[in-house]
């Protein structure tokens, strides 16, 4: 095939531990329509990079009961932390960018950089370094599918256009019409510094035409374990909780899986090419399609004997939602070594509001079945959803203190009102005005902030203290030894 010209592909997602799939899919559909890719990761040109979760010490546990602090005269010192650790994570990194331009002198025909919302700042340095060398830049991310978001974002200088669509297929076309100067709003997601939009791009079907994830960039020699991302399907069979983003991300609207067959086919391909049999699931929910789950714990060991692999799923009510005691132990023989779920809270009025489709008799008894299965189990929680109250944190931290000896990893934040979620629009038109107040939308980060005085009462802190105890009696524990080398994901 013709040689199509010079992409430089910068991923700045700083993961120690694994590939960035969206960098793999993009470099794979440029290189099959004869593009040459440069991969830029930070990892490659020693950049620190961070570990999501790891065993804890007393330090985190301060650090976790000030982040969530809600004693009023001690909100100034959380606030400032808060405004210090979003500085840290989110400045340019001098690194990355000295990297940046060294490869900028080898004047590529475009550069597609892959962000989330907190590479803002990072984005507009590299966006004017490329302006200055006259190179078009197009950044790509799930959420500039969000009307708000998209018209922040479009107007960093440099910035040629925003995409907020599943790229897969339609990236080298993409390229080739900023090369061309042509017209981009023939592609749907598509956001110009100007302010036009094209249409709202379509979810992308069918996922089996998409090719396999292409990793030879990424440095396999510096991971602590080369553990292999992948994704059996895009979206969330339920798709209702009323917090979740995730389900109104450009590839997370509405649920569409591979093939069976296609999953397992690129599994075998990637354990030969990068010598792993590590694999790390990234669907938002692994369940979605039972019998998915049922056919990777089946075939897998057959296709790539010895593989070990970890993925989410949801605990619903479904009457065959794929997690009976059976189907986890069945899992576990084929080489499932651990489970994260979002429990959220202990209280079942809590549980309702959030419309999250789950029981706590149901979570329950999930743990029990998937600890004695053999798996190592991480959930996600939160404090602060709108009309919690002092009876609901003391549900949750009872839930958690009868579950500690059970539960590995427990990732405890303070709650998001991401935007264009159901509970967003709820805040945004004030129906919970009685609960949260001093709104401020946060378009950069498709979120709004908030403050919400119902927590900040006495009995409330005292529950709330006694759920971040029993999290840190978890979290200072070593995982079970089965997970060890995938402690710090998922």
């Amino acid at each position: 095939m013709a040689h199509q010209g010079k992409v430089l592909l910068v991923d700045l997602n700083a993961f120690s531990s694994f590939p960035t799939l969206a960098i793999g899919l993009v470099t794979a559909a440029l290189r099959r329509d004869g593009y040459a890719v440069q991969v830029i990761c930070p990892l490659d040109h020693g950049r620190p990079t961070a570990v999501r979760e790891r065993r804890e010490r007393l330090t985190d546990h301060f650090m976790r009961r000030l982040h969530l602090s809600a004693y009023q005269p001690i909100l100034p010192l959380r606030d400032l932390a808060r405004r210090a650790r979003a500085f840290v994570r989110d400045k340019p990194d001098r690194v990355t960018i000295d990297r940046i331009r060294s490869a900028i002198e080898s004047r590529p025909s475009v550069i597609l950089l892959s962000a989330y919302l907190m590479h803002f700042e990072v984005v507009r340095k590299i966006a004017a370094i490329a302006q200055q060398q006259d190179i078009p830049v197009v950044v790509g991310g799930p959420m500039f599918n969000i009307a708000a978001t998209a018209e922040h974002w479009r107007k960093l200088p440099g910035v040629t256009a925003l995409v907020g669509a599943e790229s897969d297929l339609s990236i080298p076309h993409i390229v080739r019409t900023v090369v061309e100067k042509g017209d981009l709003l023939q592609f749907p997601g598509v956001t110009l510094p100007d302010g036009r939009i094209s249409v709202a791009a379509e979810p992308l079907r069918p996922l089996d035409s998409t090719p396999f994830a292409d990793f030879t960039d990424f440095p396999w020699e510096r991971y602590p374990v080369r553990i292999v991302p992948i994704m059996t399907g895009r979206g969330c069979q339920w798709a209702k909780c009323a917090f979740c983003s995730d389900v109104v991300s450009a590839n997370g609207l509405s649920y569409r899986s591979r093939s069976i067959g296609h999953v397992l086919a690129e599994m075998e391909e990637q354990a030969r090419r990068h010598a792993t049999r590590n694999f790390l699931f990234l669907d938002l929910k692994l369940n979605s399609w039972p019998d998915m789950l049922r056919a990777i714990a089946e075939q897998l060991p057959q296709r790539v004997p010895g593989a070990e692999w970890i993925g989410t799923v949801h605990v619903d009510t479904r009457a065959d939602n794929g997690l009976s005691f059976r189907d986890l132990k069945a899992a576990v023989s084929g080489g499932m070594r651990r489970v994260s779920f979002g429990l959220e809270s202990g209280s079942q009025r809590l549980l309702d509001s959030m419309n999250k489709g789950s029981t706590v008799e149901g979570n329950s008894e999930f743990i029990r079945n998937a600890h004695r299965a053999g798996l190592s189990l991480r959930c996600t929680m939160f404090a602060g959803y709108p009309g919690e109250t002092e009876e609901d944190m003391a549900a949750t931290a009872d839930f958690l203190e009868a579950h500690e000896q059970q539960l590995d990893r427990v990732r405890f934040n303070a709650f998001s009102v991401l935007d264009e979620t159901p509970i967003f629009k709820r805040v945004a038109e004030q129906s919970e005005a009685l609960i949260l107040t001093d709104l401020r939308p946060d378009p950069q980060r498709a979120k709004m902030e908030y403050r919400n005085r119902t927590i900040e009462t006495k009995g409330y802190r005292k529950h709330k203290h006694r759920a971040l105890a029993s999290v840190y009696r978890i979290n200072k524990r070593s995982v079970r030894s089965s997970a060890r080398q995938f402690d710090g994901l998922m």
